[in-house]
This record gives structure tokens, C-alpha cells and sequence, in this order.
């Protein structure tokens, strides 16, 4: 098995951060844009789609800021990180992805969180 290449995807959303980090963090939020439903029991996630089920545990979380989260049967240090940012100036929120891919795959997941972000926009009514 080839070694995942991180990359990071960084996309203006048009929300507040409290609200940004309620999809981010939370079953519900997360099921009504990234995964047709997700279930959680403490720090484990079960992300479930059409035909296919995920588990994923929560490693870190800081409240409007950050969840950063890593599947289960992942046998490397890769996670994936979901990271609020707003700029000081323009009070613009950002949401920044990081996450890990292997090399022939990397166009693949980035089209895949660009699909999920537009999903996540929409929810929020955001352009």
C-alpha cells in the first residue's frame, strides 16, 4: 500500500461560525450534508451512505473552531480535519479541510470534499 499525501482545501462559506461548527461536529449536522446518516456513541461515528458504512473516531474538537477525526480501519496517522477559520479583518469564515489520499486517488477526494462543501453551502444557504 502506497503512502496518503495530505492536502488541504480551504472554502469561504457565508455563515457564523457557532452555526458552521453545529454541521461539522454533530450527527445531525453532519448527516444533512456529508453522509446520508450518522450515528454516534461518544467519541466513535458511524457514517453511513446508499451502500456503505464508515466508522470514524473523534480525536480532537474544540468548540466552533475544529473537529479533526480518523476512520477506523485506517492502519496510518491519517485524519481528516475540519477547521473554521475567520479572518480578523474581513470576518470572513473559512472552512479549512485537511485530509490524506493516496497519489492516483488525490484528484478523486478533492473533487469528492469540493461536491460535499457545495452540499454543506447549500444547507446554509450560502452562496
Amino acid at each position: 500500500m502506497e503512502d496518503k499525501v495530505k492536502f488541504e482545501l480551504e472554502f469561504v462559506i457565508q455563515s457564523s461560525p457557532q452555526l458552521l461548527y453545529q454541521y461539522l461536529s454533530t450527527p445531525s449536522g453532519l448527516s444533512e450534508w456529508f453522509a446520508d446518516n450518522v450515528n454516534s456513541r461518544g467519541e466513535n461515528f458511524n457514517f453511513i451512505w446508499d451502500d456503505s458504512e464508515e466508522q470514524a473516531k473523534l480525536l480532537k474538537k474544540k468548540s466552533d473552531e475544529f473537529v479533526k477525526f480518523s476512520w477506523a480501519e485506517n492502519e496510518d496517522d491519517s485524519y481528516f480535519e475540519l477547521k473554521i477559520i475567520v479572518d480578523e479583518i474581513t470576518k470572513d469564515v473559512s472552512l479549512f479541510i485537511t485530509d490524506f489520499a493516496e497519489e492516483d486517488e488525490m484528484d478523486e477526494a478533492k473533487m469528492l470534499w469540493e461536491n460535499q462543501v457545495s452540499d454543506l453551502k447549500q444547507v446554509l444557504g450560502s452562496k
